[in-house]
């Protein structure tokens, strides 16, 4: 009797361990895959368990939450949600995150290792904590001027401190409300699909994810190079570029909208902006000298993050010499987002050093206590101090006697550069406008701003007539509400 009694017991204990171990594999092996498993609801019930925390501007909230009553049972809600939907994206039950709410997601949702009371805590407790908050660099009265300024129509605008690399504005027209894909249900799949089908691309961030023929506004990057290159040892000197100038290897001119091209100097050729000129001093300086100082200034670079991805802005590597003619002004294949041209302004303005873009400064508990803060750090030095120096000269008098008059503030010191980037078979789309610019107070040691500006749905008669119209006035008011702060 008591060999069965051991028997049936050593069975019991097997079946025991065969428990044990099985409960192990679902319960260690295995949590991973069940957790993302798209059947298990438990994550997402968690997720919405409690608020997310805040994306502040300045020390105010732009986001909050709502009690939807559902099993999901917080959804995000948006204070001004067109005009920093370009910062924050948004945050769906439906169909996740985006931007801000995306790369800072593990803040926001409360499961950031830096938001526990001790190393380790949510690993051992399997928990969360408050959602923390996330304060941006942005300026709201900057940014208003920008939004205010587009005026829905599409473009973007990108504004950087100089000294600091904190982006000032980020903003994109036309917008939308995130606030209007927080939850589920039919109303926020309409949403989505009218969103998805307009033409006008409203959640589509033209300022960091969007491209463009910069035009006449790449010719800081050139006249950088030819500088730095000492192929232009004399910026007033007259050069001997013809006007038309026969693209090298072709029988095709290039010829010049404004007046006075031929022979012209860098700074004539800037203040004016003659095409033939920087074509020229671009094929001169050459590919390689060309490539190194467009990538210096944050072209081709494929990892830039503000925290969110931004589009590569590119120059090609490989080009003949026509090509590079026509890449030298910012035509060919030669593309840029509004904050890489916003850089290009910064690093001028900036004595020529370039510092990298970021768009959090800080982050804190949902108590308010600060536990990480992004300290300024620098991307390149894309030129030289004296190129630098000679490049502000020039932007100036393109503002105060050429083709940027219309960006000139009283009291201030302003640069710029005005672009008409042509697009389109054989050039036949409406000319994206552009401007370049930065800004400084007379009494001040250092720059306020440095801003770019690009409309897409500019009218022009002719080059740089739009970028000087449509974009400069944009950038001014950006500007005159940087130098107000």
């Amino acid at each position: 009797m008591i060999r069965y009694i051991r028997r049936a017991a050593a069975l019991l204990l097997l079946l025991l361990v065969a428990l044990l171990v099985n409960a192990a594999r679902i319960q260690v092996f295995q949590a991973d895959e069940l957790d993302d498993n798209p059947a298990n609801r438990r994550n997402s019930i968690a997720r919405y368990d409690q608020p997310r925390g805040e994306i502040l501007v300045g020390d105010r909230p732009v986001t909050g939450n709502r009690d939807s009553g559902e099993q999901l049972t917080f959804e995000r809600t948006y204070l001004h949600g067109p005009l920093y939907a370009p910062v924050t994206g948004y945050a769906s039950q439906t169909y996740g995150t985006t931007l801000v709410e995306n790369a800072e997601d593990p803040v926001l949702s409360g499961t950031d290792p830096l938001l526990a009371p001790l190393p380790f805590w949510n690993e051992f407790t399997h928990g969360r904590q408050p959602g923390g908050d996330v304060a941006t660099t942005v300026v709201e009265s900057m940014q208003r001027a920008a939004y205010d300024g587009l005026g829905g129509r599409r473009g973007a605008v990108a504004a950087l401190d100089p000294t600091t690399g904190k982006i000032l504005a980020l903003v994109s027209t036309p917008s939308y409300d995130p606030e209007r894909l927080s939850g589920t249900g039919s109303a926020v799949a309409d949403a989505w699909a009218r969103l998805n089908a307009s033409t006008s691309r409203p959640m589509l961030n033209r300022a960091i994810r969007q491209t463009y023929p910069p035009g006449s506004a790449f010719k800081i990057v050139t006249a950088a190079a030819a500088l730095d290159a000492r192929v232009v040892t004399d910026a007033d000197a007259a050069t001997d570029t013809p006007s038309p100038y026969v693209l090298p290897g072709t029988t095709t001119t290039l010829p010049d909208e404004a007046s006075g091209c031929g022979k012209a100097s860098l700074a004539e050729a800037i203040r004016v902006s003659c095409n033939t000129v920087m074509a020229h001093l671009g094929v001169e300086t050459g590919l390689r000298r060309m490539v190194e100082t467009a990538e210096r200034f944050g072209f081709n670079d494929t990892g830039l993050r503000i925290p969110s991805g931004v589009a590569k802005s590119n120059f090609d590597t490989e080009m003949s010499d026509d090509q590079l003619a026509l890449s030298s002004i910012g035509q060919f294949d030669t593309t840029a987002t509004p904050l890489q041209m916003a850089m290009v302004a910064a690093a001028v303005a900036n004595g020529g050093d370039l510092r990298r873009p970021y768009l959090v400064d800080r982050v804190a508990t949902h108590d308010g206590d600060t536990v990480s803060r992004r300290q300024p750090e620098s991307y390149d030095r894309p030129m030289s101090p004296s190129t630098a120096v000679q490049l502000q000269r020039m932007m100036v008098d393109a503002v105060e006697d050429g083709t940027g008059a219309n960006a000139a503030i009283d009291g201030a010191r302003v640069g710029g550069k005005t672009g008409t980037a042509q697009h389109g078979l054989d050039n036949s789309g409406t000319p994206y406008a552009w401007f370049i610019a930065w800004a400084q107070a007379r009494d001040s040691g250092r720059p306020a701003v440095a801003v770019a500006v690009v409309v897409e749905d500019a009218s022009a008669d002719r080059t740089d007539i739009s970028g000087g119209g449509s974009a400069a006035p944009i950038a001014r008011s950006v500007m005159e509400a940087a130098l107000d702060r």
